[in-house]
């Protein structure tokens, strides 16, 4: 069981189902079944990912103490998840809210009330990290401190910086200097994958780039062996929203990258365990255990989808 500290966003999130983008305006609809409100958010999902996997978890994050924020102490306690790095430090939860369609399209829309503006207390974490085994630092402001606290301990640190346009984008850039294991979205690429990962590799040090590219699969770049490959998409079940499937995808590399220390078997798992995580709504639902997980990965490599 590996120990993992994880510090990033946890808030109210709502889903809408709707038909199709875009969304025609009427004043009223009723897509019974079709909202639901749960506690999300980047930070949550990651540490629930790795908690149901078997890790042993440290949750950093800011919330507000109002309502919302208690609701997302209950939720913690629920998924055996310790909120005692949990603070209120703002008035107000951060909440979000995701529209999506049958072919598991999304818009996302968030707000982060006063979070941006706060900064995670160092010696609050202090402990922990020097705990751990890995940090997992998202980029949210609040954690940006946290990151120099994890290098003087050092340990190794990982981090998805999502869709990234722009290489030099001031806000990600003392995220991915000081990250080893950097995860990333296809999205707003200005170049091809491969490009972008050769990029990343010279410019930066990271050790792992792995990009997600959606339906086409995952790219992984090693500076170890040098290789740069990309691996297909698995199918386990039907999508129904594909929110969430970077965090899955994320966390469950983590999990098995400090299982296994082989980045290519730790990606190949990991697509499994985000596959079947779109088979649900919300983007904190869906995650398989561990042993679910091991199952469906004998299942898919007898079946000759993964090798």
């Amino acid at each position: 069981m590996a120990r993992v500290f994880v510090s990033g966003l946890i808030n109210l999130e709502t889903t809408l189902a709707i038909d199709g983008f875009p969304l025609e305006y009427f004043p009223v609809r009723y897509p019974f079944f079709g909202i639901e409100t749960t506690v999300s958010g980047v930070g949550l999902n990651i540490a629930s990912a790795l908690t149901r996997l078997g890790n042993n978890v440290d949750f950093a994050s800011l919330i507000g103490g109002d309502d919302n924020g208690l609701l997302a102490r209950r939720e913690l306690k629920r998924l055996g998840i310790h909120d005692r790095l949990v603070l209120d430090e703002t008035t107000a939860t951060a909440q979000s809210v995701i529209v999506y369609d049958r072919e598991g399209r999304r818009q996302i829309h968030t707000d982060l009330k006063e979070l941006q503006d706060q900064r995670y207390p160092v010696a609050a974490a202090e402990g922990a990290l020097r705990e751990c085994d890995l940090a997992v630092i998202c980029n949210i402001n609040f954690a940006r401190p946290l990151l120099r606290l994890a290098q003087d301990a050092g340990k190794p640190i990982a981090t998805d910086v999502h869709a990234l346009a722009d290489f030099d984008d001031p806000y990600n850039q003392d995220f991915m200097a000081a990250t080893q294991i950097l995860f990333l979205s296809d999205e707003a690429l200005p170049v091809s994958p491969e490009e972008a990962a050769k990029t990343l590799m010279r410019r930066l040090a990271p050790q792992i780039v792995v990009i997600g590219m959606g339906r086409e699969g995952a790219l992984l770049a090693t500076r170890q062996d040098g290789k740069i490959e990309r691996m297909p998409a698995v199918h386990t079940r039907p999508v129904v929203n594909t929110i969430g499937a970077g965090d899955a995808l994320f966390s469950a590399f983590i999990d098995r990258y400090l299982r296994y220390g082989n980045p290519q078997r730790a990606l190949r798992e990991a697509m499994v365990f985000a596959s079947y995580k779109i088979g649900e709504k919300g983007a904190a639902s869906g995650f398989l255990t561990g042993e679910e997980l091991d199952a469906w990965v004998r299942r898919m490599g007898e079946s000759g989808e993964i090798v």
